[in-house]
């Protein structure tokens, strides 16, 4: 047997994901803040990124290059606007891909929401600060005045009503004490630690209850709402009773009360509303976690053309390549090949990220513009004419894989005259209609169980079974169970809870 070299071709396929395809995927998942914040992070890193300054002049250097606004300029006079995406049905084939072209060298840095009014109200014509003041304006003194946190609160009046170990021994009980008010150590365990005697402990905890706000330091919610009785000079037999059977009260047992507190049905009535009138977490009131607001990706409003969608480029920077910047650091460091590699990264680099945050910018825009073409009933008439949806129809529709519009849907808000909605809100399952029509979206079910139930008497309770009949009657084929799940998912009680909840209140 011979011996001697052999060629073989041999032809395989790999998916290989990229750098800069893992940053196109990850940029299109996030919310506008987040990417506020890694274009800030960005621009630290990269010396070539600059964010756009409106004052800047037109033929400034640190603008794009020629050739890079030349071929944006190429670009979007090819691109429908967001009214005729909406106004006419069009399908994928309607405008070129939607994926972009990395292998190209140029890009579009504009926003694509760029030109006419904008839709934020306060906002200006591109997404920016509008500039003027009114009476409404915010209040600039009122950011600098902190809320001051329960902690601190109740340290305060500590340190006027004690001195000395007592003083020591209140500042640790109130470390042990919650966002809403409540003790969660047990004196015999804070005693231990602070190898005080128990007596004074004790003591120092009746003190810190007769702070304000009233029932904090308390260990369990009869003893806060004990408390608040006593400080409103309603603390007798018949309500102490009461407040140690907070149980039976929360299941409706009206009857057994009466008996146990020995009072009439306009007695049990007027302790019901007293009880009614305590707060069961007095902590609440001071500090804790300020509420984050929801800042919308999307505006959704109507034009005499139709609906108008736009970007919210209001929290995101616009991006430039400062390519003086880049001339003359080439200028200087020619000789230095390391400088060069690192100089040339970051021109790469650069260019990549605009382009992916402009290509992610023009496929939220498609997603949500078919979005608010398939739901033109919700957005005109209310939730009850909500249509099932899924990602994979408006997949299919715009021509993109079912995963990119999941992408583009996660963390992303819409604002519309119906007020804000995630993107998620829009696609629902499909129930059967009773009469044979269009399946109807579990959403409109929901509001419509939600309305029967808050429009029942106190004495006509519907059941579940009730439900499913008017339910019926309204065009919605569903089983008993169907409504419970429903019922439960909106958390609202079965009709035995309702019936106690409002026996309660009268």
């Amino acid at each position: 047997m011979a011996l001697g070299p052999r060629l073989d071709l041999r032809q395989s396929q790999s998916l290989v994901m990229t750098p800069q395809l893992q940053q196109a995927i990850k940029l299109l998942a996030l919310s506008n803040l987040e990417i506020e914040a890694f274009i800030s992070e960005e621009m630290d890193r990269n010396p070539l990124l600059e964010a756009e300054r409106e004052d800047r002049p037109e033929d400034s250097a640190d603008a794009i290059g020629d050739d890079y606004e030349r071929d944006a300029e190429d670009f979007s006079e090819d691109l429908p606007t967001t009214d005729q995406l909406v106004r006419t049905d069009a399908g994928p084939d309607a405008e070129g891909p939607l994926d972009a072209d990395y292998a190209q060298d140029t890009f579009h840095h504009d926003s694509a929401a760029d030109g006419g009014p904008g839709l934020d109200g306060a906002l200006g014509l591109n997404g920016g600060p509008s500039g003027s003041f009114d009476d409404d304006s915010p209040d600039f003194d009122s950011f600098a005045m902190a809320d001051i946190s329960l902690q601190d609160h109740l340290l305060a009046q500590a340190r006027s009503a004690l001195s000395g170990a007592d003083q020591v021994i209140a500042a640790h009980i109130i470390g042990h004490i919650d966002e809403a008010g409540y003790l969660t150590a047990t004196l015999p365990d804070i005693a231990d630690q602070l190898g005080a005697d128990p007596a004074d402990v004790a003591n120092a905890l009746r003190v810190i209850q007769s702070f304000d706000p009233t029932g904090v330091g308390a260990r369990s919610l009869a003893e806060c709402i004990a408390l608040q009785a006593r400080e409103a000079d309603r603390y007798d037999p018949a309500m102490a009773r009461l407040i140690d059977n907070l149980d039976l009260l929360a299941l409706g047992r009206l009857p057994q009360l009466k008996r146990m507190c020995g009072v009439d049905d306009e007695d049990m009535a007027d302790m019901i509303r007293e009880l009614r009138s305590y707060d069961p977490k007095p902590g609440l009131r001071f500090g804790g976690e300020p509420t984050q607001s929801v800042t919308p990706d999307i505006f959704v409003v109507e034009r005499a053309q139709g609906w108008a969608v736009e970007i919210n480029s209001a929290s995101l920077p616009r991006l430039l390549l400062n390519r003086s910047y880049y001339a003359e650091l080439s200028s200087n460091g020619r000789g230095d090949k390391k400088a060069k590699a690192w100089l040339n990264e970051c021109l790469t680099s650069a260019n990549w990220l605009i382009k992916t945050l402009d290509q992610r910018q023009r496929t939220i825009l498609k997603v949500a513009t078919e979005l608010v073409r398939q739901q033109d009933a919700f957005f005109r008439h209310g939730v009850a004419h909500l249509k099932p949806l899924t990602l994979r129809h408006i997949a299919d529709v715009i021509g993109m894989h079912e995963s990119t519009v999941s992408r583009v849907t996660s963390n992303k808000y819409l604002s519309c005259a119906r007020g804000m909605f995630e993107l998620k809100y829009f696609f629902t399952s499909g129930i059967a209609s009773a009469d044979g029509g269009d399946a109807i979206s579990a959403e409109a079910v929901k509001n419509a169980i939600r309305a029967l139930i808050l429009a029942e008497e106190p004495k006509a309770i519907l059941s579940d079974d009730t439900l499913v009949d008017l339910l019926k009657d309204q065009g919605f084929d569903l089983a008993r169970r169907t409504v419970a799940k429903y019922r439960e998912a909106m958390g609202i009680g079965s009709s035995v809870q309702r019936r106690r909840q409002k026996a309660i209140g009268g």
